[in-house]
């Protein structure tokens, strides 16, 4: 019952708004895709955020490697007692590494979409398959290690004393969940 009122309201609302001419109709006929598209964007970035919620809540422990930490430097400037100089060389480590980040993101797409057409014929040349792959694997490699060198390059810029404060400010690791009682029942009573 509950679905069909739903179902009965959508397809009013749709009738309601839609065109009233054929010559409404051909000039929204374009508008669709462009809505569809919005759609499905907002549809991708709610399950990234909701996966990033899962991965939080039942993940596993955070990698120092992906916090941050240029970011919560500049964040905790006040409390790590920063320098103008050092406020302006953290920013341009996290800006250069920003722009190298956008520019492996567009080449890895673009190395994406030539594997897609890859594996979209009938008989699929495993060679060019193959090696697609690897240059793909292999720009994830070289970012990452781009983004370790950045963060060693930040932690240089700070002396031993901001060094010791900044790892009182990051957390080493996630506090412990919270007991799930009645779910799992002790191994031994």
């Amino acid at each position: 019952m509950r679905q069909q009122l739903l179902v009965g309201s959508l397809v009013i609302v749709l009738l309601a708004g839609g065109p009233v001419n054929g010559a409404d109709f051909a000039s929204s006929k374009a508008a669709v895709p462009d809505e569809l598209s919005d759609a499905w964007e907002r549809m991708q970035r709610a399950l990234t955020e909701w996966g990033g919620r899962l991965r939080e809540r039942f993940g596993g422990r955070e990698s120092r490697e992906d916090r941050p930490l240029i970011t919560l430097m500049l964040n905790n400037k006040e409390q790590l007692n920063l320098s103008a100089d050092q406020v302006k060389k953290l920013e341009q480590l996290r800006d250069e590494f920003q722009k190298q980040s956008i520019r492996h993101d567009a080449d890895l797409r673009i190395i994406e979409l030539d594997l897609a057409a890859l594996l979209d014929h009938d008989s699929v040349d495993m060679s060019k398959v193959v090696g697609k792959v690897r240059e793909a694997e292999k720009m994830r490699a070289d970012l990452r290690i781009a983004r370790i060198r950045a963060i060693e390059q930040a932690k240089g810029v700070l002396n031993a004393e901001q060094k010791k404060k900044l790892q009182e400010i990051t957390p080493e690791s996630r506090p412990p969940r919270p007991a799930r009682d009645g779910l799992n029942p002790p191994a031994k009573e």
